[in-house]
């Protein structure tokens, strides 16, 4: 049993130094040794981009053809009508739109605060020297209007007081005699674009126009993301069949994505920690997805559908919605089916979603996102009471017969085997099972790891203030105060604990919360908090029932010699 401890601690404890490794690499800018993220172009490649992707999407697709995912680079101009950018706001966004194509090409989101700038409002779509994320759509399956044809703005640009909705029109000329017009249609407090697409064929010959629908983002991390944990940043395609698949950039650069390319139903989107944006089509409508490499560090995710057969004189109009906003999990549960499932738990997620109601319900009570993730642990612990109860009593007898067990390894540490012996024979009289204080503890840990998902995942987090200098939980604590309680409350938590018989054992007891602790000074506060929180009741649970034993609490201090 010794042994199997022992090679458990080892373990752990090198599995715990490759990941601070491969952390630290990352921190200092360099690439992880052992768990490498997925790799794209340079930044450097990306900002030459910037500037010319408007005119090269994708160079090299030139030909404007009808086949799935051959999205045109470009189609000639109609008129020589001058570009120009369109800015539009809402009570809780400022869109820039693009009348080349009619293109969304940058959101600015008034109720959310820049990561790296508090002092800036949080935006996601972008056209910059920083940043290139846009949403497009055009026509394909002849020479038609495109993301790339000029065309007419008009509208109001400004949702008034008293107004619930604000309309935008963006009106192509005729291309071979199609004229493409889209409007998008801003509801006060959402983040849904309505988008209604018109076709109209004033040709002389019928046509067969197919409508797409583009996400182009450069691959690229978000500004300001943690270089201590991870989360996924990339495309994403839901359908029924084969429902949530995230594809990573550096498969599209491999030409390597497995998708489900045809579907009636789902989703294409774009994703990142705390926001999203997703195209979405009507149930039933069918579609062809697509992913693919548009230029040098660029990539799209979209979808095509076909609009029917149009005969001269005719027009075919067919509705969509645009989300481009934070992972909120009620609004995305109520936009389509699976959209809720950009906010990324992970294998988790069945214990993950329960977990969050509960902290939702909580926050609507205490109305503060710090004391509901207090209050969420103190439920989760008083749930587990009676299983703790067990480990802690397993504990404390283990603790009792430490004295004996230290004093008969010291008389036989000659004898390895008979030590072994005499250490099993000590168990079985004294009815301690060594293997007691871990079972009901391992029982608990996927819950702890729903949790932390949980709160690493929800947009609410961010900004969220706790109390006094804690004004942002999604943030690091700024002065590492929380940091420094977690690892002392987890150092007393050791002391609590029953000092185990082999020195070496007891020395890795101490050195593996240092370690963690580590980990913990760049974490979120509202994760710290809950560790916090979790070791707080762990140790007066302990200090009871270790009372209630007659086993007085003693700190097992750690001997380094």
């Amino acid at each position: 049993m010794n042994d199997i401890r022992r090679t458990i601690l080892w373990v752990i404890f090198g599995f715990s130094l490759v990941l601070l490794w491969d952390q630290w690499q990352l921190h200092n800018g360099k690439k992880a040794t052992f768990f490498p993220k997925p790799e794209v172009a340079s930044t450097a490649s990306s900002n030459a981009s910037a500037n010319s992707s408007a005119n090269a999407l994708p160079s090299a697709t030139v030909a404007i053809t009808a086949t799935p995912g051959q999205v045109p680079s470009s189609a000639p101009a109609a008129s020589a009508a001058p570009r120009e950018k369109i800015e539009v706001e809402t009570d809780v966004l400022k869109l820039t739109f693009d009348t080349e194509g009619g293109s969304l090409v940058r959101n600015e989101f008034t109720q959310h605060r820049d990561l790296v700038d508090p002092n800036k409002n949080m935006v996601l779509l972008d056209q910059s020297a920083k940043r290139v994320y846009m949403a497009q759509t055009g026509l394909i399956g002849g020479n038609f209007p495109t993301h790339k044809t000029p065309m007419k703005f008009s509208g109001e640009r400004t949702l008034k007081d008293g107004q619930n909705e604000l309309a935008l029109r963006f009106e192509s000329d005729e291309l071979n005699g199609v004229k493409l017009i889209k409007t998008y249609t801003l509801q006060r407090g959402s983040y849904v674009v309505g988008v209604k697409h018109e076709v109209v064929n004033n040709s002389n010959a019928p046509v067969s126009p197919q409508l797409y629908m583009q996400l182009v983002r450069d691959g690229n991390a978000p500004e300001g993301e943690s270089a201590f944990y991870f989360t996924f940043t990339g495309p994403a395609i839901y359908t029924d069949a084969k429902k949530y698949n995230k594809v990573d950039f550096e498969d599209i650069e491999k030409n390597k994505a497995e998708i489900d390319k045809s579907s009636a139903n789902g989703y294409v989107a774009m994703v990142q920690h705390y926001f999203a944006s997703a195209w979405l089509l009507p149930e039933g409508v069918q579609r062809e997805n697509f992913v693919r490499k548009v230029d040098t560090n660029l990539y799209a995710v979209g979808m095509i559908t076909a609009l029917a057969e149009l005969a001269p004189g005719q027009s075919k109009t067919l509705s969509n919605q645009l989300f481009s906003g934070p992972q909120e999990e009620k609004v995305l549960e109520a936009l389509t089916p699976g959209l809720d499932l950009v906010k990324d738990y992970g294998w988790l997620a069945m214990l993950s979603k329960p977990l969050y109601w509960l902290l939702d319900q909580l926050h609507s009570v205490l109305q503060n996102w710090g004391w509901a993730i207090v209050a969420l642990v103190l439920l989760i612990k008083i749930a587990f009471y009676w299983l703790n109860a067990k480990a802690y009593a397993s504990m404390a007898k283990m603790k009792a017969i430490n004295p004996k067990i230290m004093e008969m390894r010291e008389r036989l540490k000659n004898n390895p085997q008979q030590m072994q012996q005499e250490m099993m024979k000590i168990y079985r009289e004294e009815k301690v099972n060594p293997m007691g204080g871990c079972f009901p503890i391992m029982v608990q840990i996927p819950v702890f790891i729903a949790l932390y998902w949980v709160l690493l995942s929800s947009v609410e987090m961010r900004n969220a203030p706790w109390v006094g200098w804690i004004q942002d939980l999604s943030a690091p604590d700024p002065y590492f105060i929380l940091p420094f309680i977690m690892t002392l409350t987890t150092l007393l938590q050791t002391a609590l604990n029953p000092a185990p018989p082999d020195p070496m054992q007891a020395k890795l007891m101490w050195f593996m919360p240092l370690i963690f602790s580590v980990m913990f000074f760049f974490f979120p506060a509202g994760l710290v908090l809950y560790w916090i929180t979790n070791n707080i009741l762990s140790i007066a649970q302990q200090w009871m029932i270790n009372t209630r034993m007659g086993v007085p609490p003693q700190f097992n201090l750690p001997k380094f010699k």
